[in-house]
């Protein structure tokens, strides 16, 4: 009996395991244009990354703490934005929406974890600027190559132990009813409201640990920001004052961003969520920011955009030595 009853239950909670992923393009007027768009963000942002992953490496002279914190925000930036962006437009395309359990939970993980590892990141960067700004002579030291990869390893850490925690969590409540998650993928919030078990207990410890997890880097951010902002009032020199404002305030904007949406997903109560405003607030994080991060950085980035000079300068003199 007892075998016939496990059957059952793998049966219920296997047999019909895929999810339907009813995402925003259902929502839409008109869905053939949003497609196009979302997809050339897409291609802009993937490109926009990896490119100012490959100059980071390839000039010598963006071979400072900042500029690699700089690269591991681009790598998980383009990984981000791969987990959720090519299965919507496939989806699109191909007009199914199904995704298997194995395959919902292992976006969630990724999601998770890229973004958990992004949220430390962020204040890691900060503290490099304050360092930077605040300690000028001393930054070599505090800030060497061997501190830079341990910060960033803690930073990978941390994210992959959110989403090694959330996961099977979420992907082992009972799933009786519809399947249907109202999101363009798998978000963890947006899949324990499928579930017909009380989940009460599970969303208020993944409350508690959001708080913790925004808390932290926010706290650091904050306190970074506001030493930066100290020291560069006292400065005597204009030029100074103007730099570490140019350096900060971009970084702020993309601290804004990708903080204001997580506190709204994760840390607002049920009554202010709708599955649209879901939706759109996830595509700030999930496809926006991906694609501000490299215009913020580079763009405005007097040093980046040389030795995008310096690439672009070069093509044209291998030509004529082939030739």
């Amino acid at each position: 009996g007892t075998l016939k009853n496990i059957t059952i239950w793998m049966n219920n909670y296997t047999g019909q395991s895929d999810f339907t992923l009813v995402g925003f393009f259902s929502q839409s007027k008109h869905p053939v244009l949003l497609a196009v768009v979302i997809f050339v963000v897409f291609l802009i942002a993937l490109s926009g990354n990896v490119l100012l992953i490959l100059l980071i490496h390839s000039d010598t002279r963006l071979h400072t703490p900042m500029y690699f914190f700089i690269s591991q925000l681009s790598l998980m930036d383009m990984m981000y934005i791969c987990v959720t962006v090519p299965k919507m437009l496939m989806d699109q395309l191909l007009g199914s929406h199904k995704i298997s359990a194995a395959a919902c939970g292992m976006q969630m993980f990724l999601y998770l974890t890229l973004a958990g590892s992004e949220f430390f990141l962020l204040a890691v960067m900060s503290y490099d600027r304050y360092v930077a700004i605040c300690h000028p002579l001393r930054y070599p030291v505090l800030m060497n190559r061997r501190v830079c990869l341990l910060l960033t390893s803690v930073c990978w850490f941390l994210g992959s132990f959110d989403g090694f925690i959330f996961t099977p969590f979420t992907m082992t409540f009972p799933f009786c009813g519809s399947r249907e998650i109202h999101h363009f993928f798998c978000e963890a919030p947006a899949v324990t409201k499928l579930s017909c078990s009380d989940t009460w207990l599970y969303e208020t410890f993944m409350y508690l640990c959001c708080v913790l997890m925004l808390l932290i880097p926010v706290t650091v951010i904050s306190s970074s920001y506001s030493s930066i902002l100290l020291t560069v009032i006292r400065m005597n020199s204009a030029e100074g004052r103007k730099k570490a404002l140019a350096t900060c305030s971009s970084h702020m904007a993309v601290v804004i961003l990708f903080y204001g949406a997580a506190v709204y997903t994760y840390m607002l109560p049920a009554s202010f969520h709708t599955p649209e405003k879901d939706m759109v607030v996830s595509v700030f994080y999930t496809i926006l920011t991906p694609l501000l991060n490299p215009l913020i950085y580079s763009l405005r980035n007097k040093n980046v955009t040389e030795a995008l000079k310096k690439v672009l300068s070069m093509k044209p003199l291998f030509l004529e030595t082939i030739k």
